[in-house]
């Protein structure tokens, strides 16, 4: 289930999968159409979801985006008896509220930003002071990964959060977290954890980290700075303690768990959950993923994973680019024209992966969306994996598209550099998880005492 360029990278992984008989996708975009039968369908509409995998008799359903999930699309399948991948409507609450995310993980001793959620200007004028800048600001609902601003500017961080309030939602403010970020997914059926391999992805618009937040822009895969306990901290320290909260409160987490971390001079800090795999990391880390994914999924699903389950990995690099329409990250143009695919997959180790398409009247393939197509490449390292992918975006022809120049090139230079007390497992913060009052004070809270 999805439109994107995660769930085309999963069809593209599932089809290399010997165990998978056949894939179906719902809606699909132009470019996974062509891989695979797609099927118009409303995903946030449980009902038609269900109706629909049993007229598919379905073995499993994999949900790829966050909104079906916070609409209970998972609880829907399940209660009809069909396996799914993805959380029930309570645990995916993770992703779809920032102020439970920042509950649980005060209640499992998780390392994390402090900060204040509210709804109430006064309160976010005084957490921005309290916290100083950069400025943090998040809706706390979805926003489709743009809902949070980082910036030195006090005004625009008051104006973002105006907006969120104007909005009838509310915000969490944070401290910043200073280092370099790590994606990490780990796979769960409820109480067991597997952790895939970490990446790192681009979310500024423009190279240098310059300009807005996106949705992602590049990614790339393995990590070669990061410290050799990494994974295993990050599976003690945060995975497993959030998802025996959620087993403990009688709604276990069952899915993948998307952990969003910083490594900060205080140690691993988390920046975020979702309740999904990220885009575009997952293009990245599934092209290097050899365990098939259909049966690591179902026995997700079905409460068959086992911890100690070893997963193969090919050796080498490789990097994701997105290309992106006019405009985008703002309100992207459409219907433009795109030509020059079939020279990218003239290169086995180079190919496509689509995202915002469709086909026109005329039968073009057009862009649909603001983030349209990634090029998705691997190679013997960073370097040949990156000439690669930019050879590649070099031969696709879309008026007023642009991409970065710069995905995985500080780390193809070996110019990454990791902050001590995060090379080792460290405490991480005084006060796990804390949320704190305007006034100073820190504490463990729940959203609603902080409304």
């Amino acid at each position: 289930m999805g439109p994107g360029g995660r769930e085309h990278a999963m069809i593209t992984s599932l089809l290399r999968d010997p165990h998978v008989s056949e894939v179906h996708a719902a809606p699909g975009n132009a470019g996974i159409a062509q891989d695979v039968p797609v099927h118009p369908l409303n995903a946030q509409d449980p009902e038609a979801v269900v109706a629909l995998a049993r007229e598919l008799s379905a073995d499993l359903v994999v949900v790829g985006p966050e909104a079906p999930l916070v609409a209970g699309v998972a609880d829907a399948l399940d209660a009809a008896g069909i396996p799914v991948f993805g959380p029930s409507r309570e645990a995916a609450r993770i992703e779809g509220s920032k102020s439970f995310a920042k509950e649980i993980m005060a209640a499992a001793g998780v390392p994390t930003a402090r900060a204040v959620a509210t709804s109430d200007m006064t309160q976010v004028r005084e957490a921005l002071e309290l916290f100083g800048a950069p400025h943090v600001v998040k809706d706390d609902g979805l926003a489709a990964g743009k809902g949070v601003v980082v910036t030195q500017d006090r005004d625009r961080a008051e104006a973002h959060a105006r907006e969120c309030l104007d909005a009838g939602g509310s915000v969490v403010v944070e401290e910043f977290l200073d280092g370099p970020e790590v994606s990490l997914f780990v796979l769960s059926d409820g109480e067991h954890v597997v952790p895939l391999q970490p990446a790192q992805d681009f979310k500024r618009v423009r190279d240098g980290d310059e300009g807005p937040n996106t949705g992602g822009m590049g990614a790339y895969t393995p990590l070669d700075w990061l410290p050799e306990d990494f994974t295993r901290e990050v599976v003690e320290r945060v995975a497993r303690p959030v998802v025996n909260e959620l087993r403990r409160r009688g709604t276990p987490f069952t899915g993948v768990l998307y952990c969003g971390l910083a490594l900060t001079p205080r140690g691993v800090q988390v920046i975020e959950f979702n309740a999904r795999f990220g885009d575009p990391e997952t293009q990245s880390v599934l092209a290097v993923l050899e365990t098939p994914l259909g049966q690591l999924l179902l026995d997700a699903a079905q409460g068959r994973l086992s911890e100690d389950r070893p997963l193969e990995w090919a050796q080498g690099s490789s990097v994701t680019i997105v290309l992106a329409a006019h405009n985008y990250p703002g309100a992207p143009r459409k219907g433009d024209v795109i030509s020059g695919l079939e020279d990218v997959s003239q290169d086995p180790d180079t190919w496509v992966i689509h995202a915002g398409t469709e086909r026109d009247d005329a039968g073009h393939l057009v862009s649909a969306g603001g983030r349209v197509l990634a090029v998705v490449s691997r190679g013997a390292d960073l370097r040949e994996a990156r000439e690669r992918g930019y050879r590649g975006v070099g031969r696709i022809t879309l008026d007023g598209s642009h991409y970065r120049t710069d995905i995985a090139l500080a780390a193809a230079e070996g110019r990454v550099t990791v902050p001590a007390s995060s090379k080792t497992a460290g405490p991480g913060s005084e006060d796990p998880g804390a949320v704190a009052d305007p006034d100073g004070r820190t504490e463990p809270s729940t959203a609603e005492e902080q409304a």
